[in-house]
């Protein structure tokens, strides 16, 4: 009797401790691979990288009048989630009742990425006039940019020149079309 009460007792106690160790599951945390969570989304437009365009202005001042022409413009851009930063250079024709000049400038844009395909900027430089008279303006204004297909995208730029040398302040408008590299 004394040996059918050991064995009892000890498959009583095997009893006990499996079904503990059964209750007892592994805890294990779930990791992520870069199929279930991109670090990048590729589906909406990529404002970063290198561009080249191609506009019409007008541009109208006190002592210039009101001007029409067409330029080019090259730039580059770099994207931080939803934040733009860039640079660009343009040149462009000009003329109007005062005569044919060029107008060179260099602008830095900052900007908010509002939806894959909307970019709203400002954007500030410095513009020159290349012929005569000579002038010279710190530029200060903003636009828009919509992406219409993986690597065009059209935009309307609004600046106002405040004379740094030749005293005649400027107001352009732009619309125009560029190509993302």
């Amino acid at each position: 009797m004394r040996i059918l009460k050991i064995f009892s007792i000890a498959g009583l106690a095997l009893a006990a401790s499996s079904g503990a160790s059964m209750a007892a599951d592994l805890i294990t945390v779930p990791v992520s691979t870069q199929a279930e969570m991109p670090l990048h989304d590729e589906s909406g437009f990529d404002w970063s990288g290198f561009y080249a365009g191609v506009y019409g202005v007008a541009q109208n001042g006190p002592v210039s009048g009101t001007q029409y022409g067409i330029g080019i413009n090259a730039g580059v851009n770099a994207q931080f989630d939803f934040y733009l930063l860039g640079a660009e250079v343009a040149v462009k024709g000009l003329a109007g009742e005062v005569g044919d000049t060029a107008y060179g400038q260099i602008l830095g844009r900052a900007g908010l990425v509002v939806n894959d395909n909307v970019l709203l900027y400002t954007a500030g430089g410095f513009g020159i006039d290349l012929g005569a008279p000579s002038e010279e303006d710190a530029l200060l204004g903003g636009g828009v940019e919509l992406s219409v297909t993986d690597s065009v995208s059209v935009r309307a730029q609004y600046l106002h020149g405040f004379p740094i040398e030749g005293g005649n302040p400027k107001d352009q408008f732009t619309i125009g079309a560029n190509f993302h590299f």
